[in-house]
């Protein structure tokens, strides 16, 4: 498996994750703490369902 979730609390007792490469690099976190370890689970399984293929906007070009 090349990463994994990783689940913790927060300071304010707020549940979040992380998604670490194998390598050790954080390539992606929830951006928001859960009040509880389900609400939590439901957003890694949104993450896992709706963005398998999700297309890339590139906003570095000026306008």
């Amino acid at each position: 498996m090349a990463a994994t979730f990783e689940l913790f609390q927060d300071k304010k007792g707020e549940f979040r994750w992380r998604l670490r490469h194998q390598n050790g690099n954080i390539i992606a976190d929830s951006g928001e703490g859960y009040t509880t370890k389900g609400s939590l689970l439901n957003g890694i399984d949104s993450v896992r369902t709706n963005a398998p293929t999700a297309p890339i906007e590139d906003q570095t070009e000026a306008k």
